[in-house]
C-alpha cells in the first residue's frame, strides 16, 4: 500500500507540474522591455551626437523634445509631418511613434534634404516607423485621407493657413495639430493662420511652454 501512495503522489506532483506549465504557456507575457530600452538607448545616443550640427532649418533640440513628449501624452498614432527637412523632429516624432504603436507620414519636396533625412532616420533606427514622402507637399496634403492625431506644421511659412485648411476636416477627435515658427512672424500667413487657429470652434488652442524662441502653436480638437 505503501508504494501505491507513493505513486498516486508522484503522478498527483506531475499533474500539478503539467497545469502550472500550461498556464505559464498561456498566461499573456510582459512587453520585450529590453528591446524597447535599446531603441530608446540608440535614438537617444544619435540625437545627443548630433545635438549641435542640425542645418537647413531643422528645430532644435527642445523643440523636438516637446513634439516628442506631446504624441506620448496623448497616445497619438496616426502623424502627420509636413516639412521633413533632414529629419530632426522626424527622429523625435517617430520615436514617439515606436512607443505608441504608431507611424509618420512626413513630406518633403527637396531631394537632397529628403535622402539625407532616409539616412538620418536609419542611423537612429526608427526608419520603420516612418513613410517618408518626396512630394510637394501643397498637392499632397490635401490628398492624404487620413483621419490624423497629430500634424507637426514647419514647411514654407506662407502656406501655414492652407495647410490647416487643407487637414482640418481630417482632424480625429483629441487630436493636435502643432506648428513651429510661430513666435516670429515670418509671412502675413502666419499671423492669418494663428488668428484663424484660436478662433476655430471647438478647438483648444496655446503655446507650448518651454519651447524655444522660434515658438510651437498647439491646437486641439475635442474628444
Amino acid at each position: 500500500m505503501g508504494g501505491a501512495r507513493r505513486i498516486a503522489g508522484l503522478l498527483a506532483v506531475c499533474v500539478w507540474l503539467a497545469l502550472v506549465t500550461e498556464a505559464q504557456a498561456q498566461a499573456p507575457r510582459a512587453p520585450a522591455m529590453r528591446t524597447t530600452a535599446e531603441l530608446d538607448r540608440k535614438v537617444q545616443a544619435f540625437l545627443d551626437a548630433e545635438r549641435d550640427k542640425w542645418d537647413y532649418l531643422n528645430v532644435p533640440y527642445q523643440d523636438g523634445k516637446i513634439l516628442h513628449d506631446l504624441v506620448l501624452e496623448g497616445g497619438h498614432k496616426s502623424i502627420l509631418e509636413i516639412g521633413t527637412s533632414t529629419g530632426h523632429s522626424t527622429v523625435w516624432l517617430a520615436w514617439a511613434a515606436a512607443k505608441t504603436g504608431g507611424r509618420v507620414v512626413t513630406i518633403e519636396i527637396d531631394r537632397g534634404r529628403h535622402e539625407r533625412a532616409l539616412a538620418n532616420l536609419r542611423r537612429a533606427g526608427v526608419a520603420e516607423y516612418v513613410d517618408a514622402r518626396l512630394a510637394d507637399a501643397h498637392e499632397l496634403v490635401k490628398l492624404l485621407p487620413g483621419p490624423w492625431d497629430f500634424v507637426f506644421q514647419d514647411a514654407d511659412k506662407e502656406w501655414y493657413l492652407q495647410y490647416f485648411r487643407d487637414v482640418e476636416a481630417k482632424m480625429a477627435p483629441g487630436g493636435c495639430y502643432t506648428a513651429h515658427n510661430v513666435a516670429r512672424l515670418y509671412a502675413r500667413q502666419v499671423t492669418e493662420f494663428l488668428d484663424y487657429a484660436r478662433k476655430r470652434p471647438g478647438v483648444s488652442f496655446r503655446y507650448a511652454e518651454g519651447a524655444s524662441g522660434q515658438g510651437i502653436s498647439i491646437s486641439c480638437w475635442a474628444r
